[in-house]
């Protein structure tokens, strides 16, 4: 549970925490609950329950359908009935926490920057393409070929309009991890520029390794 949502939901260790139910909280058939909190802005609330229900459950079915529901360990022949673990979590929950532990601001006035630090795999694009100008046919085409490309693969997104900076930050607010620039040195040696949303770093990288750079 703790390294899926560090992991694979991208949300800080530091605003999490493990709380045990105290005897008067804790359900009748639970022998110890654990709840994993999220620090939202106005405190430590549950996220993420997980109850230990030892065998109660299929005691209960057992008792009233005469089934017997006894396994068989087959190391030692030993015949017992499985004890339950439930864990209990809302998408809802989920979404609304990763919504507010990707927000990020830095800076001050107009040098104020908004992004999402949203994990790759629940960013709506893992890449946006850019030709760095939108009125040179040869990079524009270039790009809709890098474009093609990757979205074999991945969700990516396009953007032409303004100048790159805007085109940056827009991307930026809805958590893009990565934004591709198609210059006119793309046109000479087949690489482009890679931008990281959360440095703010710049590579040169070849197109032919985009794919598995941005994966």
């Amino acid at each position: 549970m703790w390294d899926f949502v560090t992991e694979k939901c991208n949300v800080r260790g530091e605003n999490l925490r493990w709380r045990a139910h105290e005897d008067e909280e804790r359900s009748f058939y639970s022998k110890r609950t654990e709840d994993m909190e999220y620090k939202f802005p106005w405190g430590f609330k549950e996220l993420w329950g997980l109850a230990y229900r030892t065998d109660y459950d299929l005691t209960q079915h057992q008792k009233f359908s005469g089934a017997d529901l006894q396994v068989v360990d087959s190391s030692n022949g030993r015949k017992y009935l499985p004890h339950v673990i439930e864990p209990a979590v809302g998408v809802t929950r989920l979404f609304f926490m990763i919504m507010l532990d990707s927000y990020r601001e830095e800076g001050e006035g107009e040098d104020k920057r908004i992004y999402l630090a949203l994990a790759p795999d629940l960013a709506p694009y893992r890449a946006a393409v850019f030709p760095l100008l939108a009125n040179k046919p040869e990079l524009v085409e270039k790009a809709e070929e890098v474009f093609k490309q990757l979205t074999q693969k991945y969700s990516i997104g396009w953007d032409d309009r303004g100048n790159i900076g805007k085109r940056y930050r827009a991307q930026d607010e809805i958590g893009t991890p990565y934004c591709i620039t198609i210059d006119f040195q793309t046109l000479e040696d087949q690489t482009v520029t890679v931008r990281n949303r959360d440095t703010m770093t710049q590579e040169r990288i070849a197109i032919d390794s985009l794919a598995s750079y941005i994966g």
